[in-house]
């Protein structure tokens, strides 16, 4: 298992020239050492679609020397270019990255078994390596089916799957189906208790950003029995989970880090600020959560 408990999402942050500022970055990975289970960077959350690979392998390659084995680090190394997905994450394993979050092809829109064979040659390429499948259908328009997460597996190096989507009848069956050392993560903020219900192993979370020792604690009380505990801070999370998603991630979540006094920068192009009515929102929020004065 690649970790166990809450894995932050981690925003990308960039300087005023949009260039990414590796001193705030540095600042993000310590502050997470101690309050996180993993780090996960050049993810959605880190703005991977608007990263070159080179700023990709300077990201995954510093916040790997940063953590310094203190903390997993995972890295985004998805494509929907089959030989651009090895290539990126045979250098996350050079990189001494910890594992890879590996994101289902887009636009192309394969079917089940292409996507199968896109998964069994980035595992065959990349040996004793662990990958996390990444299905994320509302994004990339395409879905892993549960035959074909079944099958992949099986595969020894295909530890785990991070699974954004709202069907938990769905999860509760992928848990049945596979084995237990297979990890599954939620991909939604918002479904980490019923997910960790059915069995779940953690959550790869956007929240986490600004409150990595709540989420952190929600998981583990979970996993030592503490239930009400676990429900009763669940649900004071619930609203902001919601929030963070009234407009296309990472948006709403580099708005919030900078109205916390964050800096994390400006977003790259074709994302771009939010409406003034969410910011109200969202600033309300952080003012109930006793975050924001």
């Amino acid at each position: 298992m690649l970790f166990k408990g809450s894995g932050v999402a981690l925003v990308t942050p960039f300087e005023d020239n949009e260039n990414v500022n590796f001193s705030k970055l540095e600042e993000l990975i310590k502050m997470h050492i101690d309050k996180s289970d993993a780090i996960i960077v050049c993810g959605t959350t880190g703005e991977a679609s608007t990263l070159s690979i080179e700023e990709k392998k300077e990201i995954i390659k510093f916040s790997v020397k940063v953590a310094d084995k203190k903390i997993p680090i995972i890295a985004g190394t998805g494509s929907n270019n089959t030989k651009e997905a090895i290539e990126m994450t045979k250098y996350a394993k050079k990189a001494g990255a910890d594992g890879a979050l590996i994101v289902t092809p887009y636009y192309n829109k394969c079917n089940q078994e292409g996507l199968y064979k896109h998964y069994a040659l980035i595992a065959k390429s990349v040996k004793d390596f662990p990958i996390i499948l990444y299905n994320v259908p509302s994004r990339t328009s395409v879905n892993i089916e549960i035959d074909t997460i079944i099958k992949l597996s099986k595969i020894k190096n295909i530890v785990g799957l991070k699974e954004a989507n709202q069907d938990l009848i769905r999860i509760a069956q992928i848990r049945y189906k596979t084995d237990n050392d297979f990890s599954i993560y939620s991909g939604n903020d918002d479904l980490l208790l019923p997910i960790l219900a059915v069995g779940g192993d953690g959550v790869i979370s956007v929240v986490a950003n600004i409150l990595p020792n709540e989420v952190h604690n929600i998981c583990y009380n979970f996993f030592d029995g503490n239930f009400d505990k676990a429900k009763d801070d669940y649900f004071k999370l619930l609203e902001i989970s919601k929030k963070l998603f009234n407009d296309v991630n990472p948006i709403m979540i580099k708005e919030s880090m900078n109205l916390l006094g964050y800096n994390v920068g400006k977003l790259r192009l074709p994302l771009y600020n939010t409406s003034k009515k969410n910011i109200a929102d969202i600033t309300y929020t952080l003012k109930e959560l006793n975050l924001l004065k």
